[in-house]
């Protein structure tokens, strides 16, 4: 049993003597969002990324670290160009239109950031300027002749065997194609500077054995090493010269450098690399983790690094690579009619409602698919039942059983220990699970402690302790320690959900000053009544109205199908097997599985052994007989594949096999079905 000896004013005077009393510095923590470009509206997928690392910057500052936090917009390019002149605007009127935007969201979504930055900020382009001339100067980029494919939309040069789709003529020559976020390539052929990349790529793959943190999770380096590096480093082309909304080389003003090595020195430009006053960049740098969508990941792994390199700058500590928040028709897009907007959700619900959603809902690292039907699941289950029927009960019985004073227990029940025990396990797993960047382990933790509290009242049944004087003792040990949980509860709860935190507090009667995370533990004692009477901090919401509510929402753009006058009752269809029923087709369980690592099976000349992410816990096996059609089977790595996921295991070679990949053979020729890379791990197809 806890010794209950931390008063409430003392932990108060303790939490604001904390940064007086300090005597030696904090440690640091730097932070980054990828810089958004601000080509329209955004989305609650964009928000994701900065909700997350809004958490992780105010958990640190809770854990003592002195913080900074960065986030901001890449506003140079060509997109940026077109998209000012279809609205009749200059490009500079219509980034700064997009960045009030952007900040204005920020605002409403609590984002705690220490700096926003913009690539069109004087300091930032001057910087960049002076550092494309200095590399020029040490022959890390030299002047050329780009002749490839580019993609406007995601301003970025692609080879034909990166491509997702390749268009060829009748005589087999190629016109053009898709990346693989969909959009379309188009041939440029310019002068051009290029950086040397080849030059720095054994000293990159050095690195990324020396630091096995560096990226996360695991299989974004896999990728990494086998699609890129491996291959051959291409030398990288680094500015443009058929537009002019971009930042001048000094040396040969009529080339303008490439936007993405514009954006990712945003990094440092924003801590004061590059200007008169260094103390931010001497401070902060190196990054403790830069946190990106894994489809840019490529550019924040190799990239960067090796423009850190050529400069003689550290290298971020990590690169997290996180999963893509999709709809169950893939990512959110306002010609399919599924983008929700995260103004429209906190409007309705509340801001806590979408960040608890947002962090519990998705397994960081990777993809999760919204659902309105999940979403209004988990504000009515998690927030409504669990923890707001918690903190009901327990103010009502402590304003019922003990006129609304918490008395600090002489005694104890016989599942005190038990319930303690829990909180104190709960918690040592919170803080490990938040080091990792495992918010919705962390928070399922929290629940832990939610649902052995509910548990508790159960146990001890406060309401016939009650009606024995000479149980008081007891009943006052069971106030005691529900009110503890929820104190706890309220004190983990701050990163990810701060109003619903301060409520709780509240709502015990306590102050809502924001409480260290280090130095939080069980076993205050209350000098201040609860609430008279609390107000639910989460409505129970109906189910089939909210639904209906968000997916209405979510129509805003949903395309018209014109009747074109098809009948298909006219088409004779073919098959070479007999039809079945639509519930024999409904055995089958096919899924999305991404390749994580693929190798030759050794003794087999037919077998490729597969280990796939199939939204299992952990990673499946599948062996494959058509190693004759794949001789370089680590080109697969990363490709979205269909399996059948409820075959029966069996062994080949004395080797365990769970599934089948499907594929498709015409003419001798052997083709994996695959699925658009955006389609999350473990969607069911069909």
């Amino acid at each position: 049993m806890y010794d209950y000896g931390i008063s409430s004013d003392a932990l108060k005077e303790e939490i604001f003597l904390t940064e007086t009393t300090q005597t030696t510095p904090k440690e640091t923590f730097y932070i980054t969002t990828p810089i958004y470009y601000p080509s329209g509206k955004l989305h609650i997928g964009n928000s994701y990324t900065t909700i997350a690392c809004d958490v992780m910057a105010r958990y640190k500052r809770l854990m003592d670290f002195d913080v900074f936090y960065l986030t901001g917009t890449d506003e140079h390019g060509l997109k940026i160009e077109q998209k000012a002149n279809e609205l009749g605007i200059s490009p500079q009127a219509y980034v700064d239109g997009m960045a009030a935007d952007m900040k204005k969201l920020w605002g409403t979504l609590d984002i705690s950031y220490d700096k926003f930055i913009r690539t069109t900020d004087d300091y930032h382009e001057k910087a960049i300027a002076d550092m494309f001339e200095r590399l020029i100067e040490q022959d890390d980029i030299y002047l050329g002749e780009y002749d490839g494919w580019y993609s406007v939309s995601d301003e970025e040069y692609f080879t034909e065997s990166q491509l997702a789709e390749v268009y060829r003529d009748e005589n087999g020559v190629m016109i053009g194609g898709k990346a693989p976020s969909g959009h379309e390539v188009e041939r440029v052929k310019e002068e051009s500077y290029f950086f040397r990349m080849g030059k720095y790529a054994d000293r990159l793959l050095a690195y990324y054995e020396s630091h096995p943190d560096f990226i996360q999770p695991e299989s974004r380096k896999n990728e990494m090493i086998n699609n890129f590096i491996k291959p051959g480093l291409e030398d990288l082309s680094l500015s443009r010269t058929t537009f002019t909304w971009g930042i001048p080389v000094k040396s040969n003003p009529k080339h303008v450098v490439y936007v993405w090595f514009d954006a990712l020195a945003n990094y440092i430009t924003a801590l004061g690399y590059g200007s008169d006053d260094s103390t931010n960049f001497d401070k902060f740098w190196p990054a403790n983790v830069h946190m990106v969508g894994k489809e840019i990941v490529r550019f924040h792994t190799i990239y960067w690094p090796i423009m850190l390199m050529a400069l003689g700058l550290p290298l971020p500590k990590q690169v997290f690579g996180h999963g893509w928040l999709l709809m169950k028709d893939g990512k959110m897009s306002k010609s399919k009619g599924n983008v929700v907007y995260p103004e429209i959700l906190v409007e309705r619900y509340g801001l806590d409602a979408l960040r608890y959603y947002l962090m519990r809902a998705v397994p960081f690292g990777s993809d999760g698919i919204f659902t309105p039907e999940d979403f209004v699941n988990r504000v009515n289950y998690d927030l409504a039942n669990d923890l707001g029927n918690l903190l009901n009960r327990t103010i009502a019985m402590i304003n019922k059983y003990q006129g609304g004073l918490i008395q600090t227990p002489e005694t104890q029940t016989e599942f005190d220990d038990s319930l303690e025990a829990v909180i104190q396990t709960a918690i040592t797993n919170y803080h490990h699970a938040m080091d990792k960047m495992e918010f919705n382990v962390a928070l399922s933790e929290v629940w832990t402690i939610i649902s052995r509290s509910n548990k508790y009242i159960d146990e001890t049944t406060p309401w016939i302790l009650a009606k024995d004087e000479e149980k008081s003792g007891e009943l006052a040990s069971v106030m005691y320690h529900l009110a503890e949980s929820l104190r706890m509860t309220a004190v983990l709860l701050q990163p990810f959900m701060r109003t619903t935190s301060q409520a709780i507090l509240t709502q015990l009667g306590l102050s809502a000053t924001e409480i260290n995370l280090a130095s939080a533990t069980f076993g205050m004692i209350y000098t201040a009544p609860v609430v008279t009477k609390g107000e639910p901090i989460f409505p129970r919401l109906d189910a089939e109205d909210e639904v209906a509510y968000i997916q209405e929402q979510m129509q805003g753009n949903t395309p018209v199908v014109q009747d074109t006058g098809f009948d298909p009752a006219k088409t004779t269809l073919k098959s070479d097997k007999k039809a079945i029923k639509f519930d024999d087709f409904e055995k089958l369980e096919i899924k999305v599985a991404e390749v994580i690592h693929v190798e030759k099976v050794e003794g087999s000349d037919k077998l490729l052994k597969f280990e796939l992410d199939a939204g299992d816990d952990g990673h499946r096996q599948i062996l494959s007989g058509i190693a004759k059609f794949y001789p370089n089977p680590e080109s697969l790595i990363g490709l979205k594949l269909q399996i059948v996921a409820n075959l029966k295991p069996r062994k080949m070679m004395g080797l365990l096999s769970q599934g089948m990949i499907l594929s498709a053979e015409s003419e001798g020729k052997l083709t994996l079905l695959t699925v658009a890379p955006e389609v999350a791990n473990g969607s069911l197809v069909g």
